[in-house]
């Protein structure tokens, strides 16, 4: 299976299966990413913003980020499969939040 290089902005630079789900990608190798609806597209805390090449964005997580109004500010990790190289900043780390854990289990 081909492997891209993701890197998180503080934490480092990790080869990474392609088809697996930027969030858990992220968590697997240490990033400090929240999670808080289990990769549901709807609580928004897995926000990162592009630091390279935006992947296109689905419909579900256009809906939800239409929703909230921040269309165009951040993207979610939950709703982003890996296919290419990347580079982000994680924007809700679970170290400055108000909650004191990821969130519920994300599914691949």
């Amino acid at each position: 299976m081909a492997q891209h290089k993701v890197t998180a902005e503080g934490f480092g630079s990790y080869e990474v299966e392609s088809g697996t789900k930027l969030v858990k990608a992220l968590e697997n190798n240490g990033v400090d990413v929240s999670h808080r609806c289990g990769g549901q597209a709807r609580c928004t805390t897995c926000r990162v913003k592009f630091l390279s090449d935006e992947p296109v964005m689905g419909q579900l997580e256009k809906d939800c980020l239409e929703e909230d109004g921040v269309l165009g500010q951040f993207r979610l990790s939950c709703q982003i499969h890996v296919d290419q190289d990347m580079s982000v900043e994680v924007l809700m780390p679970v170290s400055t939040a108000s909650w004191d854990n990821p969130g519920g289990e994300v599914e691949d």
